[in-house]
């Protein structure tokens, strides 16, 4: 046995102490890497402590999956195309508890733990808010015990990598696996063979019952990749599954050895694209079968892998909802529901009202969207061509729920047709949501505004159909990566004063409302900021070589760039601000940052528009002698996780301004209040609740409602009222329609003035415009009084414990999938 000067034990491969980390980083650098200080990169220290780690984690990982096999516990599954998880190193050191520890162990090798930490590259698993959303439900599932598998695809490149040259959004190859991925252990052993095209077959049982069979399939394997997921300092590890797309068929060497190298490996290729990019284009037709073969690939595999794992415990199917509950993350997995019916019917051998019965009660599925263009809609012609079993299904579930719409409220035509799973028409489409609604037990929307508009607007007919299956289960954040990860000082500063229970119960931040008039409180939670916001700036002049002062208002808008989201609303308020100071150089101004991050999807046109014309106004703003400090406007190129954890800490205001009842939750908002921003935002989204917790007081509210956006609509809106009622706003627009903002092509913004002025302005970004200004004004009265701006700051922080991700899967238990809370045997 070996211990160091303090008598502790150096236990290689499981010691938690800096001695035994430091022993087992010097191994692997030499024994698995084959490197010493002479030849190892930053890469190989990265490597080197990742392996270290993953020793820890194996232990607890195989106790936990074996406990949880011997106790027969109901699983939970949780089936996402997306995964938005980051980096892992830090999440790893602080679930684990260790990150003094592996900072001190990397320091006594020479090493500097924030170098290793900048080798690794963002996992290209995931694009926004559902796929952060689905990373916080893993770390706070293993956290308060529940037993979970997450599941999703292996993306070779991820969404795309951000570059902006001269001021537009170019995509560039995401190639996050150029290194592989350390934290990822390969299992060739489990593969399962995923079946496209081919037909059905029907046969006539003895009985005189019609069998059916999916015959003449292409194979693809899906090969299984599993990442360990730790609970916070509880030896919990869960696992996430991602699958990655293999041929089924070896090189066909005859057709090499004769010189058709392109054909001989081009089958083979064609069946690796299934996993090879995050979203393809599906503006055609190729793209959109590609994103049909991706989905049906994470449904299948996983379907497989989870009818494996329930036939280890038992062959009485009825206890499938009873051992087994599967969450569809919005519609993209919602292909279970037809998958688990085949094989029950086609290869379990069971009846229609068995099999629905055992089907409806087992799956559960999230919905992400007020946006109707945004629910799937798959052609019918193309779901016939890819899955023909699974279309002659999704028929008879369609066949039978409109029967029995027939019982319930008669021969409707119009609310059948409303509610069909497959609609009629010239171009008919299998309706995603719908069937995802009539096959599952309970449907939840993410925000209770969301969920409440679900139930009374885009939904309603099925509300009314089935008054108990829609609830809700407003999002959350985990305040580990959230807060303890990303804000180390706040971190620190709060476990000072109120101790470190927080962590896994984030409740208890309220106990800091009695600190917020506390004067040295105050002044440290301040400081923390401001050093925060340093750290930003220093960024910010690293990469864009642009100076902004950390004590102006740091103004962010992070997020998806889409039309809803208004960040374009936010930038004409930059050209007004600019417009004030070129007016009068000696105004009295709040000193002003205003940062925007974001990507649009590549076949976007307009939001791309958007990120341009924020960059133009960025160009002007930030060289023009006359505003000096007063006003800067940035745009941060790739925003990602690691970006967000340095910004969020940093921001003094955040902007959550979507058009009202667009907006299905929101968690930046979520993450913006933990870490000490005030909101300024719509009453959209969660932004509803963020009020009711943090006070009328504590936050900006502006525009109009819900109701409001619908009356105006109603009672014909028009931009142009708008746009000749305010001199600010027409002055900011016809800068914009004549080119002061784009001088080498002066009607290069003039798609974004016909949107506003002469096609509706379907935002509503005019008709809201004034409100936010006002409000902005509101926001720079507070921010000149630091003492009540840090008192306001202070309250939000200590009450956003609702949003942590731990209360929100505890409510998806409670109500959902109602499995036992798991806690490991010693």
């Amino acid at each position: 046995m070996t211990k160091n000067k303090n008598n502790d034990e150096i236990v290689v491969r499981s010691g938690l102490n800096k001695d035994s980390l430091r022993e087992d980083i010097k191994l692997h650098l030499r024994h698995t890497l084959a490197k010493d200080e002479y030849s190892r990169t930053n890469w190989d220290n990265y490597r080197s402590v990742v392996l270290t780690l993953m020793d820890r984690l194996h232990d607890r990982w195989l106790n936990t999956q074996q406990q949880y096999h011997t106790s027969g516990v109901k699983r939970v599954y949780y089936l996402s195309m997306e995964y938005l998880i980051g980096r892992l190193l830090d999440n790893m050191v602080v679930n684990l508890d260790v990150q003094q520890e592996v900072a001190d162990a990397c320091a006594d090798l020479g090493l500097d733990y924030d170098d290793i930490r900048d080798a690794e590259w963002d996992a290209g698993l995931g694009n926004g808010g559902l796929g952060r959303l689905a990373a916080c439900f893993l770390d706070s599932m293993a956290t308060i015990g529940i037993p979970a598998t997450g599941y999703g695809l292996r993306y070779d490149y991820g969404m795309f990598y951000q570059k902006v040259i001269n001021g537009f959004q170019i995509e560039k190859p995401d190639l996050w696996l150029r290194y592989g991925n350390p934290w990822d252990v390969v299992r060739p052993k489990i593969q399962y063979p995923v079946e496209f095209y081919g037909h059905q077959e029907m046969f006539s049982k003895p009985s005189g019952e019609i069998e059916y069979q999916w015959k003449n399939t292409d194979k693809v394997l899906a090969v299984a990749y599993d990442t360990p997921i730790p609970g916070y300092d509880n030896g919990i590890v869960n696992n996430l599954r991602l699958w990655k797309a293999e041929s089924d068929t070896a090189l066909d060497l005859q057709s090499f050895n004769q010189g058709q190298y392109i054909d001989a490996v081009r089958d083979n290729q064609l069946e690796q694209n299934i996993t090879r990019v995050l979203y393809p284009n599906d503006k055609m037709f190729v793209g959109q079968e590609l994103r049909l073969k991706q989905e049906y690939f994470l449904v299948s595999a996983s379907m497989q892998d989870i009818l494996r794992r329930f036939k280890n415990q038992t062959d009485d199917w009825t206890k499938l909802p009873e051992k087994v509950a599967i969450q569809c993350n919005d519609t993209h997995p919602n292909l279970a529901i037809p998958e688990l019916m085949r094989v029950l019917l086609d290869e379990v051998d069971m009846t229609w009202e068995k099999a629905w019965d055992i089907t409806v009660n087992t799956m559960a599925y999230t919905n992400h969207t007020l946006l109707p263009e945004a629910l799937e809609k798959w052609p019918i012609s193309l779901v016939r061509n890819l899955l023909p079993r699974h279309l002659n299904i999704i028929y008879e579930i369609n066949r039978r729920f409109m029967d029995s719409i027939k019982v319930k409220f008669g021969d409707d035509r119009n609310r059948m047709s409303r509610m069909s799973i497959v609609s009629e028409g010239e171009h008919p489409v299998v309706h995603m949501a719908h069937l995802g609604i009539v096959g599952s037990k309970k449907v939840n929307g993410v925000a209770a505004l969301h969920s409440r508009l679900l139930k009374e607007s885009m939904f309603r007919d099925f509300d009314e159909m089935y008054p108990d299956k829609f609830t809700n289960k407003t999002n959350g954040i985990t305040p580990r990566r959230w807060l303890k990860q990303c804000n180390v000082d706040l971190s620190a500063l709060i476990t000072e004063n109120i101790g470190n229970d927080w962590i896994t119960d984030l409740g208890e931040l309220h106990k800091l409302e009695k600190l917020a008039d506390d004067k040295k409180f105050q002044k440290k939670f301040a400081d923390i900021k401001l050093a925060n916001k340093k750290k930003l700036a220093d960024y910010i002049k690293m990469k864009m070589d642009i100076d902004v002062d950390p004590k102006s208002l740091f103004d962010i808008q992070i997020k998806r760039i889409h039309e809803y989201k208004r960040q374009l609303m936010a930038a004409l308020h930059v050209i007004t601000l600019y417009n004030r100071i070129k007016e009068n150089p000696d105004l009295d101004v709040v000193p002003r940052t205003v940062i925007f991050g974001g990507k649009a999807a590549p076949g976007y046109t307009m939001a791309k528009l958007h990120i341009k014309l924020i960059n133009a106004i960025g160009d002007v703003v930030n060289n023009d002698p006359d505003v000096k400090d007063k006003l800067k406007c940035v745009f941060l190129e790739n925003y990602r996780v690691t970006l967000a954890e340095t910004m969020i800490p940093a921001a003094d205001l955040s902007e959550q301004i979507s058009t009202a009842g667009m907006e299905a939750s929101g968690t930046g908002n979520m993450k913006f209040t933990l870490n000490g921003a005030l909101t300024i935002g719509t009453l959209d989204g969660a932004n509803v609740e963020i009020k009711e917790e943090v006070g009328d007081d504590n936050i900006f509210i502006f525009g109009l409602t819900v109701e409001e956006v619908d009356e105006l609509r109603r009672a014909g809106y028009n931009p142009q009222t708008y746009y000749h009622g305010n001199a600010e706003l027409k002055r900011a627009l016809d800068q914009i329609r004549e080119g002061f903002f784009s001088p080498d092509n002066k009607s290069l913004f003039e798609p974004i003035i016909n949107a506003l002025l002469y096609e509706g302005d379907y935002f509503m970004v005019l008709a809201d415009y004034e409100a936010y200004v006002k409000e902005q004004e509101n926001v720079e009265k507070v921010f000149r009084k630091p003492a009540e701006w840090n008192k306001k700051a202070i309250i939000n922080v200590a009450n956003v414990g609702k949003f942590s991700s731990d209360r929100t899967i505890k409510d998806y238990n409670d109500e959902i999938w109602q499995t036992e809370l798991f806690e490991l045997k010693k």
